[in-house]
């Protein structure tokens, strides 16, 4: 007896067609949502600008302008979700699937084409998008510290150690340190350099080591130099600072200004320098993530309209997707947060909200398609 298996794939014009559909599909709902959002944006900036005296109106449109790439990465999933719906709902009511259906492809042949689609803009988003939102997401956290939170205080790490500007009554300081303990608070090998308010340079201060307790540096056999050349040893000296271990930690540039492709090496810079790099781990396990997490969205979208989507309204499923997506977004910070504390790995914190979505989205299909 002859038994021919069913094919294991569409036809390649059904596949480009339904994968043109769905790509038109997301990208619609995706620069719909971010259009809206942007709106809501500018005008809670200009809200945050009117208790200012220096309101400008294009700068705020410049400062939304340079956001909008942040918040359209954490978006795109939703989009992907909606969208998805939109598409499916739309091929059960032109009975597209069901003529897919009837030449005998499974569920699962159908989904292909668009399963591939979010798995190239899952790897675009992260390799190309990404690099280009941290830049803009940078630019914009620089305009916000000056023009809204007048924060003239900075802090950067590198290969050669530590650097911390900070402002100071006479001017400003920046401190360098070659290294620092396991918890942040006492710096090695320390060079103090102090200006004026125009730039000049006044003095400078060469430690052996800087503990930070609150509200001063506290400084162990210092030699203060001044701007003529004499050197003045101490045994002890304290120096004012605004800092602390924690607001240090979080003067570290954001994971969202750092690229995909850029965070692994300033992970291994944090840690060498005795410094938590979880956030920037986690963040970037989560954009690792990201083109799982897209399969994920078109199989819970799947899930939605294939089931009962000829036997209810475009709007019932649109509705069912918002109410997922947003439980989906509550359980994915909490996990997040879960992971920030250290109460479970990153891996973990970011790989679950995908795995945890993508079985529920298969497991609802197989239970479809077996009736």
């Amino acid at each position: 007896m002859d038994i021919r298996m069913p094919s294991l794939k569409l036809s390649a014009t059904l596949s480009v067609y339904f994968a043109k559909q769905f790509t038109m599909y997301v990208l619609c709902m995706f620069i719909a949502i971010t259009a809206v959002v942007y709106l809501v944006d500018t005008i809670e900036l200009l809200r945050r600008f009117a208790s200012k005296d220096n309101l400008n109106v294009l700068l705020v449109i410049k400062m939304a302008a340079l956001k909008a790439p942040e918040i359209s990465q954490k978006i795109f999933p939703f989009s992907v979700l909606f969208g998805s719906t939109m598409f499916f709902t739309k091929m059960v009511k032109n009975k597209e699937f069901t003529a897919a259906q009837s030449s005998g492809q499974s569920i699962w042949q159908f989904l292909l084409p668009t399963l591939f689609v979010v798995i190239l803009l899952g790897f675009f988003w992260i390799s190309v998008f990404n690099p280009v939102s941290s830049v803009m997401t940078a630019k914009y956290e620089t305009i916000e510290n000056t023009a809204l939170r007048n924060k003239g205080n900075a802090l950067s790490v590198s290969s050669g150690g530590l650097w911390i500007r900070e402002n100071i009554d006479t001017g400003h300081s920046i401190l360098h340190s070659r290294s620092i303990s396991e918890n942040g608070e006492i710096l090695s090998s320390v060079t103090i350099f102090i200006f004026d308010h125009d730039d000049n340079f006044n003095s400078r201060i060469d430690a052996k080591t800087a503990k930070l307790i609150p509200g001063y540096w506290e400084l162990e056999q210092p030699i203060f130099i001044s701007r003529d050349g004499i050197p003045l040893k101490k045994e002890n000296s304290m120096l004012p600072t605004q800092f602390t271990p924690n607001n240090i930690q979080d003067s570290f540039a954001s994971p969202a200004t750092m690229s995909f492709w850029d965070l692994p090496e300033f992970i291994s810079l944090l840690e060498n320098t005795g410094f938590s790099a979880v956030k920037h781990r986690l963040h970037w396990h989560s954009l690792l993530a990201s083109p799982l997490l897209l399969c994920a969205m078109v199989l819970i979208a799947a899930t939605f309209s294939l089931r009962t989507g000829r036997r209810s309204s475009n709007l019932t499923w649109v509705l069912t997707s918002l109410f997922f997506g947003f439980f989906l977004y509550f359980m994915t910070d909490l996990v997040y947060a879960l992971g920030l504390s250290s109460r479970i790995p990153e891996v973990l914190a970011a790989w679950t909200p995908a795995i945890v979505t993508i079985l529920l989205g298969a497991a609802s299909l197989i239970h479809i398609e077996d009736g």
